[in-house]
């Protein structure tokens, strides 16, 4: 079993930073995908952002050029540089590790943006 914890969400006004983390803990296949979702109120969950265990990154379009995903291999962990952030990205961000064997989310942290 796979878990995953989430810190660094918070409220921040518009044009700021947060920078999210999570940590993952279990069975892990070092060939994974992990990455970051959200879900504003009343929507479904998005992508925000994926990176491979080999460093390959994927954007929404909506976050490229203001939102960086990192990752760092040796502690499980993964990031989200949230620069720029607008109203519209309020949401609860959740962590995602996808492998072989299953597909894993954290509790979700809260983000938000006021204007």
């Amino acid at each position: 079993q796979v878990q995953l914890v989430e810190s660094g969400g918070g409220l921040v006004q518009a044009g700021g930073s947060l920078e999210l983390s999570c940590a993952a803990s279990g069975n892990i296949f070092s060939r994974n995908i992990m990455g970051w979702y959200r879900q504003a109120p009343g929507k479904q969950r998005e992508l925000v952002a994926t990176i491979t265990s080999g460093g390959n990154a994927n954007y929404a379009d909506s976050v490229k050029g203001r939102f960086t995903v990192s990752r760092d291999n040796a502690k499980n962990m993964v990031y989200l540089q949230m620069n720029s952030l607008k109203p519209e990205d309020t949401a609860v961000y959740y962590c995602n590790l996808r492998e072989t064997l299953g597909n894993y989310w954290g509790q979700g942290t809260q983000v938000t943006v006021s204007s």
